[in-house]
Order: structure tokens, then sequence, then C-alpha cells
């Protein structure tokens, strides 16, 4: 296990109900914006429920972030929070509505010009404002934790950053909101959730057993509900495991003392600028064929995985990676997320365009070893058609 430093001051309000916390939760004279997505927000009568909590505070609304948050749409919010004065964010959605929130946050009090946050990932923040969320779509973990990832349109552009300054102060989780979510949804989630725990865990061996146990846990946890949530869409228990499973998937704990990947994301973030995937679409298409190329540096911890979350005993390392693969990209089907590149229109004529704008953003280096090129995605992209 490495050296580490860990740090998460999100307080989280769990259950039925516990939007009505909120009126001790934000500041009784603060002036709220709250941010989200589209009308399903309002339609399901979760607005009325948070601006009911928020009681009689000034509050605004700032609808339309999309699902992949642009920079465009939050600089609007961002003229909204100097112009009025506002004081306190509350984002009510998902991670893409958490993480529009997030920058707004650090853009709002940023001197010079706001793109900056995102092409220095974050390191330039040294303030933002106060925020907190009301979690509706189980997936990012963006409801605790300190990243968010934003696109730019106009650039075909999507670029994460990362601060300390924009925790959310405190995030509200009821699983009662997802019971009326799309399925679609719903199946993004289970996957980006696993995928999450991926990227932390399966690297290589470095005598770090209490975030292995505790990742492959967590895998089996998503294999075991995901299914079940999707068709038990009003079961409280399997929607609060999901929902809890995919907060702690990204909160920092089993990334604490141990190396991580991130080249799946990395690369799945093109596909999402450049052809409008879905986030949890993309890494579904990348992960499978990230593995069986790097199957080699990652041979210990795939076997490690095969036996203890998919109980694959028999063959040779080679045979079990080769079959923990396989029933990885299996799972992702299960749900309904489709791994292939051709399943989304997308085929050989593509790649060197996603490849080029990988490159022009600086993702040269990926890896927990800094050792996958710009042609291992290319080989990549194309063993996914």
């Amino acid at each position: 296990m490495q050296d580490f430093s860990f740090y998460n001051p999100t307080r989280i309000e769990f259950g039925a109900g516990k939007i009505a916390s909120l009126d001790q939760l934000v500041p009784a004279e603060a002036r709220v914006l709250v941010l989200f997505g589209g009308e399903s927000a309002r339609r399901t009568g979760t607005l009325d429920e948070v601006t009911a909590a928020l009681g009689s505070r000034q509050v605004q609304l700032f609808g339309g972030i999309e699902p992949n948050p642009s920079f465009e749409t939050l600089m609007e919010a961002v003229t909204v929070v100097r112009r009025d004065n506002i004081d306190f964010l509350l984002a009510v959605g998902g991670g893409s509505v958490i993480d529009g929130t997030k920058f707004v946050a650090a853009a709002a009090l940023f001197e010079g010009d706001a793109w900056d946050i995102l092409t220095t990932m974050g390191q330039n923040i040294e303030r933002a404002l106060p925020f907190g969320s009301v979690l509706t779509l189980p997936a990012t973990g963006s409801e605790m934790n300190k990243g968010s990832v934003i696109t730019r349109k106009s650039l075909q552009a999507k670029l994460p950053f990362m601060s300390e300054q924009v925790f959310p102060r405190f995030s509200v989780l009821d699983p009662v909101k997802t019971y009326t979510l799309p399925q679609r949804q719903v199946a993004n989630g289970v996957v980006d959730a696993f995928i999450h725990v991926m990227e932390q865990y399966l690297t290589y061996p470095d005598q770090a057993p209490v975030q292995d146990r505790f990742a492959e846990g967590l895998l089996q946890t998503l294999v075991e509900i995901g299914p079940r949530a999707l068709a038990e869409p009003e079961d409280y228990q399997t929607r609060a495991s999901l929902m809890w499973t995919a907060t702690l998937a990204l909160n920092g704990l089993i990334g604490a003392g141990v190396p991580q990947d991130w080249a799946t994301h990395m690369l799945g973030h093109e596909l999402t600028a450049l052809h409008n995937l879905d986030h949890a679409q993309t890494l579904a298409v990348v992960l499978p064929e990230m593995l069986r190329q790097r199957k080699a540096a990652k041979l210990g911890k795939l076997v490690q995985y095969a036996e203890r979350v998919w109980d694959i005993r028999e063959g040779s390392d080679d045979d079990k990676a080769e079959a923990a693969i396989e029933r990885t990209r299996d799972f992702f089907e299960s749900v309904g997320v489709k791994t292939r590149l051709g399943d989304y229109g997308l085929g050989a004529e593509h790649i060197d365009g996603i490849i080029d704008s990988l490159q022009s953003h600086g993702m040269v280096a990926l890896g927990e070893h800094g050792d996958v090129t710009p042609e291992h995605c290319r080989q990549i992209l194309l063993a996914s058609l």
C-alpha cells in the first residue's frame, strides 16, 4: 500500500424523505440558486419538494444543464450568480448537474478566463461558492467527491478538473427519487459505477488487501443488484444499495493508497465529445478491449478479479483473464448497455478523428504506468468495432 492523504468533508443525508433536511443544511439567510437538468425534476415533483424545504429563503431556479454539462450553459449560470449576488448553490439531479454546479461554484469567483479552470485541471482554483446536492440519479459519485467533467461544445472538448474547494457541503440521497428514472439511465448508472471501481482496482497487485476487498465487494454488489434494479424499479432496498454503491465507488476511499488507471475514461471522453454517446456507453465500449490489449501488464490483477469477483477457477492465468473480460462484457450487455462501436453507428472511419482529438488534449501517456499511447488507443478502438 502506498502512502496517502484522505479527505472528504461531504455530509451525507441518506433515506426516504430526507429532502426535508434542507431546511437545516442550507444557511437560513442564503440566496440560493437551484440548478437542474431537464423537466423531469419539475414533473416528478422533486423541485417543488426542494423549494418547499428551503422555506422563506430567496430561491431562483436555473434549468437546462445537459447530460454532458456544457461550458456554454454553465457560464450562463455564472452570469446569474454574479448578477444576483447568489451565495449558495444547490444541485438537483444526477452527476452531470452536480459536475456543472461544481464548475459554476468555482467559475463564479474565478478571476480571469473560466476555461483556464479546465485547461489546468482545477489547479488554479483558490475558492468556490458553497453548494450542496440532491441526488436523483446514482452513477458518478460526484455527490461525494471533488471531481467534475465539463464539455465545451464549440471546441468538441471534454475535460476534467479536481479541487478540494468543490466538495459538496452535503448531499441528500433519497432512493425513492430514482423510481421514475428511465431504464437507460439506471443501466448507465450501474455500468458507470462498475467502471469507476475498475479504474481504481484493476491495475497491478500492490499489497492493499483492504482496498481490494472493498472494491471487489462493490463490484459483486453491482453484479447482484444491477439486473434487479432494472426489473424492480420500486424495490427500495435494491435502489438504496445501488445509490450507496455508486457513491462509494468514487468518493476517494477505495482509491486511497493504490495505483489508479483512468485510461478508459480519457478515451471515453473523446467519444462523448465527438459523437455524443452517453458517458457509460463509451466506457462499456472501451473497457473490455482496454483490458485485453493490456492483459500482460494487468495479468496479476485480472486473475484476482476473475477468481474473486466472477468465481472463475479453471484454466491457466490467461484463460481466467480472458474469461473475466468476457464476463465483464456480458454483464454490461445484460443490463442493456451495448459494448461495440458499431452498436452506436461508429466505424473504422471515425477512429482517426478520435485519436487526433486525444492527442490534441495531451492524452498521450495514459494508465497506471503512463504507457498507454495514442497508437494503443487506436488498436483498442479497432478491436472494439
